[in-house]
């Protein structure tokens, strides 16, 4: 069928009697609408609107985003600057987590049904709430340059709401006789390691990390400079995530003595001697741990849903029993943040409220006989005032 020419881009109508719209891009490219139309005047509104994109400078190049996306996504973590950890961690998610779904899509392709369909997938496939929340984020974070950088899609398809939020179930929080139980359960050359754990907060990183110039004994000390992290089979030693993961605690006399004996019997010698080691000297991994950390809670008559990170829930939540301000706990814990620290401050609320509820009830049960008693009095003493004052009129 013959062109019909407009002021700007032009209309034809298909032999199937549906109406094709044609535009300029601002290369000068003429590019034909990704659909056809019923009627003319529907093809002329969508070039009426086409045209105000490119003039607001909001126009996006449609052949920009057809570009595979697992490539895009590869280059996007390639490009930031990341901490190992966190590199391995997005890599990791970029193959697990997106390749089954996108591995054939390309950017364009992936539009917020999309989006929706694979978080239901993920979910539905058994993999944890914080997994698929960290792997949305990332989602989003990838599309977020891809709309407002590189200009190859117009809208970002990540847009569940609450779906980056790390709402992972609430974990346990044992009692200091369900702490001592596990230490005493687990070999004793990690005894000390699930105490320190628990009484000061230490991550598990930053425990093996730990050098005998990092304790202090006499001031009841430890200083915390470094972590140790695990990357593909190997481990490497790194700052903290933060300033405030620089940090010194102090560690409660109860268990000085423990950590004393630990030193003299189990620790390598020498200032830089690393405090936490295997039985043939070896570095403390999470994944060797954790068979012995599995027996000590069977042993102990523990859930096993219990994990090590737990314990450092339990002294967190010590702390602020113990009337920690938001500031001193996020020392103690080496947050950068208030969120974390708020979390066992409400916890420690909670509890507050619920002794003030008992404090109450114990004094409304001592007040109730003195209460009928006060009733008593003032009801005979309004009926001998009446009594008085009719008699006062009669006279």
């Amino acid at each position: 069928m013959a062109s019909k020419r407009r002021d700007w881009g032009r209309i034809r109508q298909l032999k199937s009697g549906r109406w094709q719209a044609r535009y300029p891009g601002p290369d000068g490219v003429l590019r034909p609408a990704p659909e056809t139309f019923e009627t003319r005047k529907a093809a002329a509104g969508w070039l009426a609107e086409k045209q105000t994109e490119i003039e607001k400078e909001d126009w996006v190049d449609p052949d920009a985003g057809k570009v595979p996306f697992m490539g895009y996504a590869a280059k996007w973590v390639a490009e930031r600057k990341l901490s190992e950890t966190t590199r391995e961690r997005y890599e990791v998610i970029v193959r697990r987590q997106f390749e089954p779904t996108f591995a054939d899509k390309k950017v364009a392709d992936i539009k917020a049904a999309t989006v929706r369909r694979w978080r239901s997938d993920l979910t539905n496939a058994g993999v944890g709430a914080p997994t698929v929340a960290k792997s949305y984020r990332l989602l989003r974070a990838i599309f977020n340059t891809a709309v407002n950088e590189d200009r190859m899609v117009k809208r970002n398809p990540c847009n569940i709401k609450g779906a980056g939020d790390d709402n992972s179930p609430e974990r346990s929080v044992l009692n200091i006789r369900q702490v001592f139980a596990i230490a005493d359960a687990v070999t004793p050359r990690y005894r000390v390691l699930v105490l320190m754990a628990t009484f000061t907060s230490l991550r598990f990183g930053e425990l093996a990390a730990l050098r005998r110039r990092d304790v202090d004994l006499a001031t009841g000390e430890v200083r915390v400079r470094r972590s140790q992290a695990e990357l593909r089979g190997r481990t490497v030693i790194k700052g903290p995530k933060s300033a405030a993961g620089k940090r010194t605690v102090a560690i409660p006399s109860a268990i000085i003595g423990d950590l004393r004996k630990h030193l003299e019997h189990y620790s390598e010698p020498g200032a830089d001697g690393v405090v936490f080691i295997g039985p043939q000297g070896g570095v403390l991994r999470r994944h060797n741990f954790r068979r012995l950390w599995m027996k000590a809670l069977k042993v102990a008559d523990i859930d096993e849903d219990v994990h090590f990170h737990d314990l450092r829930h339990t002294g967190n939540q010590l702390a602020a029993e113990g009337g920690a301000t938001t500031k001193e706990l996020m020392a103690r814990m080496g947050q950068s943040t208030t969120r974390a620290a708020l979390i066992y401050q409400h916890a420690t609320r909670e509890r507050d409220r619920a002794i003030a509820n008992a404090i109450s009830k114990n004094v409304n049960a001592a007040r109730k006989p003195e209460g009928k008693r006060a009733r008593k009095r003032a009801k005979s003493h309004r009926k001998g005032h009446a009594g008085g004052t009719q008699g006062g009129k009669a006279a």
